[in-house]
């Protein structure tokens, strides 16, 4: 029986950006929008607080955009703050490559297993299901669902008793299935 694991973000994830006051690394989304109108022109900036200082860094969402050409119901996020859009904006490669900046998701998911009913299997079959685009390496997260250790999930994989159609070494953030036979 094919058993759905759910990866799932539980708070938004660290921003990895240099601070220009303190040479931290780390940002945090601040849950605030600054619009500012230019006449028909409107630019829009997701406001982050640095970890350390508290420096704040405008991450441009948009830029220059004529308001007929930006839905109202994105224009109505914004001005609302908008915690669903803030997490949907960071995840955005185009954001992301914007302002040349990348998520550090530590601590920030959690893995939704569904029960520990599946550990005395001698096959297990498992979906694994992204709720976001979250980089994890699989053998890490396969470790903490079985409740086994990493070098014994790496051994596992040398003998062919964990196999999948994806590569296991390495970081995915996108589903994939695997079986584990004991």
């Amino acid at each position: 029986m094919l058993k759905i694991w759910k990866v799932v973000p539980t708070c938004l994830p660290l921003i990895r950006r240099r601070c220009h006051a303190c040479e931290s690394e780390r940002f945090r989304a601040s849950g605030k929008f600054r619009v500012n109108a230019h006449h028909k022109l409107i630019d829009a900036w997701l406001l982050a607080l640095c970890i350390t200082c508290e420096e704040t860094a405008k991450l441009t969402v948009l830029e220059r955009m004529n308001v007929r050409s930006i839905p109202p119901e994105l224009l109505d996020q914004l001005h609302d703050n908008d915690p669903g859009l803030i997490a949907e904006l960071l995840q955005d490669p185009a954001v992301q490559r914007r302002n040349r900046i990348t998520l550090d998701w530590t601590g920030a998911w959690c893995l939704d297993t569904g029960g520990s009913d599946h550990l005395d299997s001698e096959v297990i079959d498992v979906a694994v299901r992204f709720a976001a685009r979250i980089p994890i390496r699989p053998a890490r997260l396969i470790a903490d669902g079985c409740g086994l250790s990493r070098g014994e999930i790496e051994r596992l994989i040398r003998e062919g008793k964990l196999v999948s159609a994806v590569r296991l070494s390495g970081k995915l953030s996108g589903d994939f299935t695997f079986t584990l036979k004991r």
